[in-house]
């Protein structure tokens, strides 16, 4: 009876996350009606609330999928609960994520969760748990984006369409950068099971600073021109135009005292 109890709240969702998402619809419905006195803090709120529940539903997915590839001890890690402070290293998590997208509006990859590897049999399963992280980025750009190529953006207050376009620029990054093979990202989680058991010892200390080395090459103006570049494409290719995912990211960033452009309601 205890165990069964046990098993249940290993998977109960989480009032922090309900919370989170909470926050995100409260905010999201401000920014859509234009309660708030200044539309820049509602969609600051409603834009780093959704990115948050996009996080938990990264790591969640990771979770979800090693559990039914084998790994029994990912609920009572609490994984299964959405709640962002049971991850391995909340820190990286959630709190860099968010302040990388209020310092430079970039979706950086946050950390992971801690899957026992050894429980899981076969290439595929453990190439699938990785790939399930930024594939849920990818479905959450897809919702995003969807009234932009859908061209149903008809009724839908501008405040919010700038919104959705910066909360879409984030999923593809993250998207974009944790498919990237690079050893601690998701992309060389995918490839791993498939590399010789010497490759995979050499690349191993090098892992803890893919991402750091990922960024610091993106410092690089060439480099950082290119990606950007694809990125704009990809978004261009959804619907959404340079207006949007600059007004987007003026209204986000609400305490630089806006664009007069982008503030103006219709």
């Amino acid at each position: 009876m205890t165990t069964a109890a046990s098993r249940r709240s290993d998977r109960r969702i989480s009032p922090v996350f309900v919370g989170i998402v909470a926050v995100t619809a409260v905010t999201g419905w401000a920014a859509w009606t234009g309660f708030a006195a200044q539309p820049g803090i509602a969609v600051f709120l409603f834009v780093t609330a959704a990115w948050i529940v996009s996080l938990c539903l990264h790591e969640y997915a990771h979770a979800r999928t090693a559990l039914h590839s084998g790994d029994i001890s990912i609920g009572a890690k609490g994984y299964l609960t959405l709640n962002p402070l049971k991850y391995t290293h909340a820190l990286l998590s959630i709190v860099l994520p968010v302040i990388f997208v209020i310092m430079g509006g970039i979706g950086l990859p946050g950390g992971a969760v801690f899957i026992e590897r050894q429980r899981i049999q076969g290439r595929w399963k453990h190439s699938l748990i990785s790939a399930a992280g930024p594939l849920t980025n990818v479905l959450f750009a897809a919702v995003c984006t969807a009234p932009f190529w859908l061209h149903a953006l008809d009724g839908v207050p501008r405040d919010f369409q700038y919104a959705l376009a910066f909360l879409a620029l984030l999923q593809v990054t993250a998207a974009i950068l944790n498919f990237l093979p690079v050893p601690g990202l998701d992309g060389y989680g995918v490839l791993e099971p498939w590399l010789s058991h010497n490759i995979r010892r050499q690349v191993e200390p090098f892992a803890p600073f893919g991402l750091l080395a990922v960024f610091a090459i993106l410092w690089i103006p060439s480099v950082n021109g290119v990606f950007f570049d694809a990125i704009d494409a990809i978004l261009n290719g959804l619907g959404i135009d340079d207006i949007h995912r600059y007004c987007g990211l003026e209204l986000y960033r609400f305490w630089q005292g806006g664009n007069e452009f982008c503030s103006v309601s219709p």
